[in-house]
């Protein structure tokens, strides 16, 4: 398998994504004011010939800010992303030096960021001088239901993020806040719920939120794939925890198999307006050292017939024959080259996968964990 972590360093990029009105604008005026991203550079995406929305972004200074107004930057002008990204080292350089260390794109409100990150991870310039450090989505905590409700993005906005930003929360109802954020666990069991007013937020809650941590060493890989997380967003465990969605029974996660069983996923009344009914969140244990070859093949076949339904993969693997670990991930089709390391994060040594998926069950999952390991070595904990 080949291996990302010997990548000389790369300039980490940060995607504000979420649905129209949710703050991302306000959110990104604080951010750029902030001495932590004193050296980043913001390109800001608008949809329609003529934007407006630049006009209400801070300017750390005045080169700053790239305005692209050519369309949708996560549909019809993946290109103009490209050439962007491949011009900004030479156009912010001063004798021959960069000028910012970092990168934050801010995508339309009807934005798909997928395809950005497939832009960072396939095209072979960028991602030889670009990482993505994280996607972080905001959520309006007043319209937010409805939003989910009657527009699909916005769920997949959400099911994506390494971080979701509840903004407004202060004008929702708090039993409204509480439903949401219990609704946005379940559609993303890992990603943190931040409560954001007037769109302040420390930038240190937004940065490094995915597997490489500063200066692109590997981070807290057990915080990154969270598995408890999964257990966690449980609804028969989230009657049980208080506000912050942590599980007041702290046993560890072998016995979720059976509270699941009782609360299977189509035990709630499902609504035909709700499109996060469709989302799934899943977690599985394989206990025996996987086939490498065996790990090729099952990556192509969940790219192959899962992958426009796979919203979001992580996953840490013991590969037989090897000393260290190796670390998976991957939104819809697009898995970022597999990492080595060279210890696991912990004691156990067990392969870990998590899945966010939609319109995928638990058991489609498991048919094809059948090629990885025998049936009495996999283990769902969610």
């Amino acid at each position: 398998m080949p291996s990302d972590a010997a990548r000389p360093s790369r300039i980490p990029v940060t995607i504000l994504t979420g649905f129209l009105g949710s703050g991302k604008t306000t959110v990104l005026n604080h951010l750029v004011r902030q001495p932590e991203l004193a050296g980043a550079l913001v390109i800001v995406n608008e949809f329609g010939a003529v934007g407006l929305d630049h006009l209400l972004v801070a300017h750390s200074t005045e080169d700053t800010v790239i305005q692209m107004s050519s369309g949708c930057l996560c549909c019809t002008v993946r290109s103009d992303l490209v050439t962007t990204l491949r011009q900004i080292g030479w156009r912010f350089a001063r004798e021959g030096r960069r000028q910012f260390d970092r990168v934050l794109i801010e995508t339309t409100g009807l934005a798909d960021p997928v395809p950005i990150i497939h832009t960072l991870v396939t095209d072979t310039f960028i991602a030889g001088h670009y990482r993505l450090d994280g996607i972080v989505t905001t959520v309006d905590m007043v319209a937010g239901a409805h939003t989910l409700d009657a527009h699909p993005e916005s769920v997949k906005q959400a099911a994506v993020a390494d971080c979701l930003l509840l903004t407004k929360a202060d004008q929702a109802a708090p039993q409204a806040v509480q439903q949401m954020t219990r609704r946005l666990r379940r559609i993303n069991p890992s990603a943190p719920c931040l409560p954001v007013r007037d769109g302040v937020v420390e930038p240190r809650r937004l940065l490094g939120l995915g597997l490489f941590g500063p200066a692109g060493k590997i981070g807290d890989v057990a915080r990154w794939l969270d598995e408890e997380a999964y257990a966690r967003s449980d609804p028969a465990l989230m009657d049980m925890a208080g506000d912050d969605g942590n599980s007041r029974d702290h046993g560890h996660g072998h016995s979720h198999d059976r509270v699941r069983d009782e609360h299977d996923e189509h035990s709630h009344r499902h609504d035909a307006n709700r499109h996060d009914d469709h989302i799934r969140a899943f977690c599985f244990t394989l206990d025996t050292p996987l086939d490498p070859d065996a790990v090729q093949s099952w990556l192509q076949t969940v790219k192959a017939a899962m992958g426009p339904d796979m919203l979001r993969i992580k996953g840490i693997l013991n590969i037989r024959g090897q000393d260290g670990s190796t670390v998976i991930q991957g939104v819809q089709h697009v898995f970022h080259p597999p990492v080595r390391l060279d210890a696991w994060p912990g004691d156990d040594r067990q392969s870990r996968l998590v899945f966010i998926t939609r319109d995928i069950e638990r058991q489609a999952i498991e048919a094809t964990l059948a090629g990885l390991a025998p049936a009495g070595h996999i283990r769902w904990h969610r």
